[in-house]
């Protein structure tokens, strides 16, 4: 590994404090929170990324991740809900008094049930604004001002709350808490200054816009559920008096499910003994919307293990042709399981490849999707020239359509990138397939995973309700070498003769953004041979002296300077196109028009509404590891300032690091943080439901 320790000048070291992140929505691109590191962080790090500033504790309640949380014993609120659960089971209270809709029964593995007509399955897409009328929006412009709130609220208000925004927020002032990066504590003086003495901390109306808030939040974390012990202790946080009753507030007026599930036993300790002994358990709270997506996904998954036909005769000889064993191994699993998981690095994409190239071979109507447009290229150049992306399959812009019942008219689907799968996106991909269809999941277990909330692949994994194929198929060359290692938890030094690692020590913030324009301009176009437009940088998040925006700031300065004239952008910038939540295309302005910003992304032209450019687009020469998950370049700089050290994990830096291809340069201020990261934190917990539900289905039809 060559390290290159020459340091320009460099302005007067800094403290290194991190910039507050930016509420949710307020910069485009943002992922869900897990993986990101958080110092100088994106909405969608890991904890105290996307916090609110001060309120970074408060606003992230962390699930699971509280170490205490399994060992207190359960308080006030814990014991009502445990007896609400046992009520609903023993069928002593409707099921209605704290759920909007019903688990449904598992289906049943020995016989396929009847599915109705469906409806094509629309693909994720950003909400629609509602369209407000001039008179609409100066009434809400007039109870924002009458609260002291700014006057530019009134579009996202309108959007976050409708056309009866106005009234909502005189009712209900608290309800300003869903408009985009509004804090609490601003929600409480719009409040005041609308209620007066009325408004106090014990306001049910705030706990319940609070209890809301709380789990929005901690789906940006990608927790699909919170533990109720630790909904509580963020609602303390707030102040808000008696937490348990204004949990129970919540639950009774449905702005929450409740969920219990049985508590594994930790490694190395008994199981429960007899039928007779107490399962300890777990209550588990979240929002009807995410809940109901992970129900969805389980049981759409069991539905696809039940309906599943074995027909292994004729898919030996295609196995005994496979190019490689792993490939081989894929095509046996896939003949005889509906559902099939596989783990791989880059090299391995070519099984899948191969997967879907025997099946069509035996009549069957096959096809690959990866999460993005240049993982659709990489997929192509490893055999599957017909290969699509998830987003462009759902909405049915590419791929075979579907069948006269809604159902995308394939036998076989294999889904490459399967850890950037959030649980929505998962559901409505699995509701779109029809009976008996073979899906196989395909990604690498090491990268950050989904941008939204959930851990999908690693839910599926971990429940192993399905065969399990894991590649042998290992990533060539010095960066695949070092890339292999991080996801064993090692942080090794490749022979690199040809400079495909290096290492830039820098000793500060102002010296790394100096280090890394370097290095982009010139530095890798002349050692390296690959030219600025095909390197990309990758730091830890967007704020702070070395994220994103000051990193995009230097390069646009060196790389493409002008005055930035339609909306802080001039044709040739490189730029981050984020058409949905955790999907970022790459692109590059082409021009400015009368209807918007018109952009070239990967040959394809895009022209970007004029009122969606500041939600959608942002300068791309920077970006972080979350919204580069899916992509890789030519070469890579990860730039590491010493204010990360204390959030990196080792799938934050296994993601960063594998985004190159042939060269990969490291701007080095973290120290030992680095190496300690790799062996030492994995990476951040997320509460879902996902693995629980495939086990339970299992033993229901087992």
């Amino acid at each position: 590994m060559n390290t290159d320790r020459r340091a320009g000048d460099a302005p007067a070291p800094t403290d290194g404090s991190p910039e507050p992140d930016s509420a949710p929505g307020q910069e485009p691109g943002s992922p869900g929170r897990d993986g990101e590191p958080a110092s100088t962080p994106e909405p969608g790090a890991e904890p105290a990324a996307g916090s609110d500033g001060p309120q970074a504790t408060q606003d992230a309640p962390g699930g699971s991740g509280d170490p205490g949380s399994k060992d207190r014993g359960r308080s006030a609120v814990a014991e009502a809900l445990a007896a609400a659960v046992r009520a609903v089971e023993s069928g002593e209270r409707s099921a209605a008094s704290f759920f909007t809709e019903a688990p449904r029964p598992a289906p049943a593995r020995k016989a396929a049930p009847a599915r109705p007509p469906r409806q094509a399955a629309p693909a994720p897409a950003p909400a629609a604004v509602p369209r407000i009328d001039a008179e609409g929006l100066a009434g809400i412009r007039q109870v924002l001002a009458a609260g002291g709130a700014p006057e530019q609220l009134a579009g996202p208000a309108a959007e976050a709350l409708g056309e009866q925004a106005a009234e909502a927020l005189r009712e209900d002032p608290w309800r300003l808490l869903a408009v985009p990066g509004v804090r609490p504590e601003q929600a409480d003086g719009f409040a005041r200054a609308l209620l007066g003495p009325e408004a106090g901390p014990g306001d049910e109306r705030r706990a319940l816009a609070l209890t809301g808030r709380l789990l929005e939040r901690a789906a940006l974390e990608g927790h699909t559920v919170l533990e109720a012990p630790a909904l509580t202790a963020a609602l303390a946080r707030h102040s808000v008096p008696d937490p348990d009753e204004a949990l129970q507030s919540a639950i009774a007026e449905g702005t929450v499910l409740v969920f219990q599930e049985a508590v594994e036993p930790a490694p190395g300790s008994a199981a429960p003994a007899g039928e007779d002994e107490e399962v300890p358990v777990r209550l588990l709270l979240g929002l009807d919307r995410y809940a109901m997506a992970e129900e969805s996904l389980a049981d759409g998954l069991a539905r696809l293990i039940s309906t599943f036909t074995a027909e292994p005769g004729a898919w030996e000889e295609a196995a005994a042709a496979a190019p490689t064993p792993s490939a081989a191994e894929l095509i046996r699993a896939a003949a005889g399981a509906g559902l099939v998981t596989h783990s791989g690095g880059e090299a391995a994409r070519a099984e899948p490849a191969a997967l879907v190239a025997a099946a069509r071979s035996l009549g069957l109507r096959a096809c690959a999707a990866a999460h993005t447009e240049d993982g659709r290229r990489r997929l192509a150049a490893s055999g599957d020239p017909e290969a699509v992306t998830v987003a462009g399959l759902l909405s049915g812009t590419e791929g075979p359509g579907r069948d006269e019942d809604g159902a995308l008219a394939l036998d076989l689907l294999a889904v490459l990138d399967a850890p950037q799968l959030d649980v929505e996106t998962a559901a409505v991909l699995v509701e779109s397939l029809a009976d008996g269809t073979r899906l196989v999941l395909s990604g690498d277990p090491a990268v950050l995973w989904s941008a939204g909330p959930g851990r999908v692949f690693a839910d599926v994994l971990a429940a192993r309700v399905c065969p399990a194929v894991v590649s042998r198929t290992p990533d060539e060359g010095p960066v695949g070498e070092l890339v292999s290692g991080i996801g064993v938890g090692e942080l090794t030094q490749p022979e690199a003769p040809g400079k495909e690692v290096v290492i830039v020590p820098v000793r500060d913030p102002g010296e790394a953004v100096h280090r890394t324009v370097q290095l982009v301009a010139d530095s890798i176009p002349r050692a390296i041979g690959v030219p600025a437009g095909e390197t990309q940088v990758i730091t830890p998040g967007h704020g702070g002296p070395a994220g994103t925006r000051a990193l995009n700031a230097a390069l646009k300065e060196r790389l493409n300077p002008g005055p930035g004239r339609f909306g802080g952008f001039d044709p040739g910038d490189r730029v981050a196109y984020v058409p949905a939540p955790g999907r970022m295309i790459p692109g590059t302005v082409a021009a400015a028009e009368p209807d918007g910003l018109r952009l070239d992304c990967g040959g394809s032209s895009v022209l970007v509404p004029r009122e969606r450019v500041a939600a959608t687009v942002r300068h791309g020469w920077a970006v972080t590891a979350h919204q580069a998950a899916g992509t890789r370049w030519p070469a890579a700089v990860v730039v590491l300032p010493g204010d990360a050290a204390r959030t990196l994990t080792r799938a934050w830096v296994y993601t960063a690091f594998g985004r190159a291809e042939r060269h990969l340069s490291v701007v080095h201020g973290v120290d030992q943080a680095l190496p300690r990261a790799v062996a030492e934190v994995p990476a951040k917990e997320r509460t879902t439901r996902l693995r629980a539900l495939l086990r339970a289905q299992e033993q229901t039809a087992g």
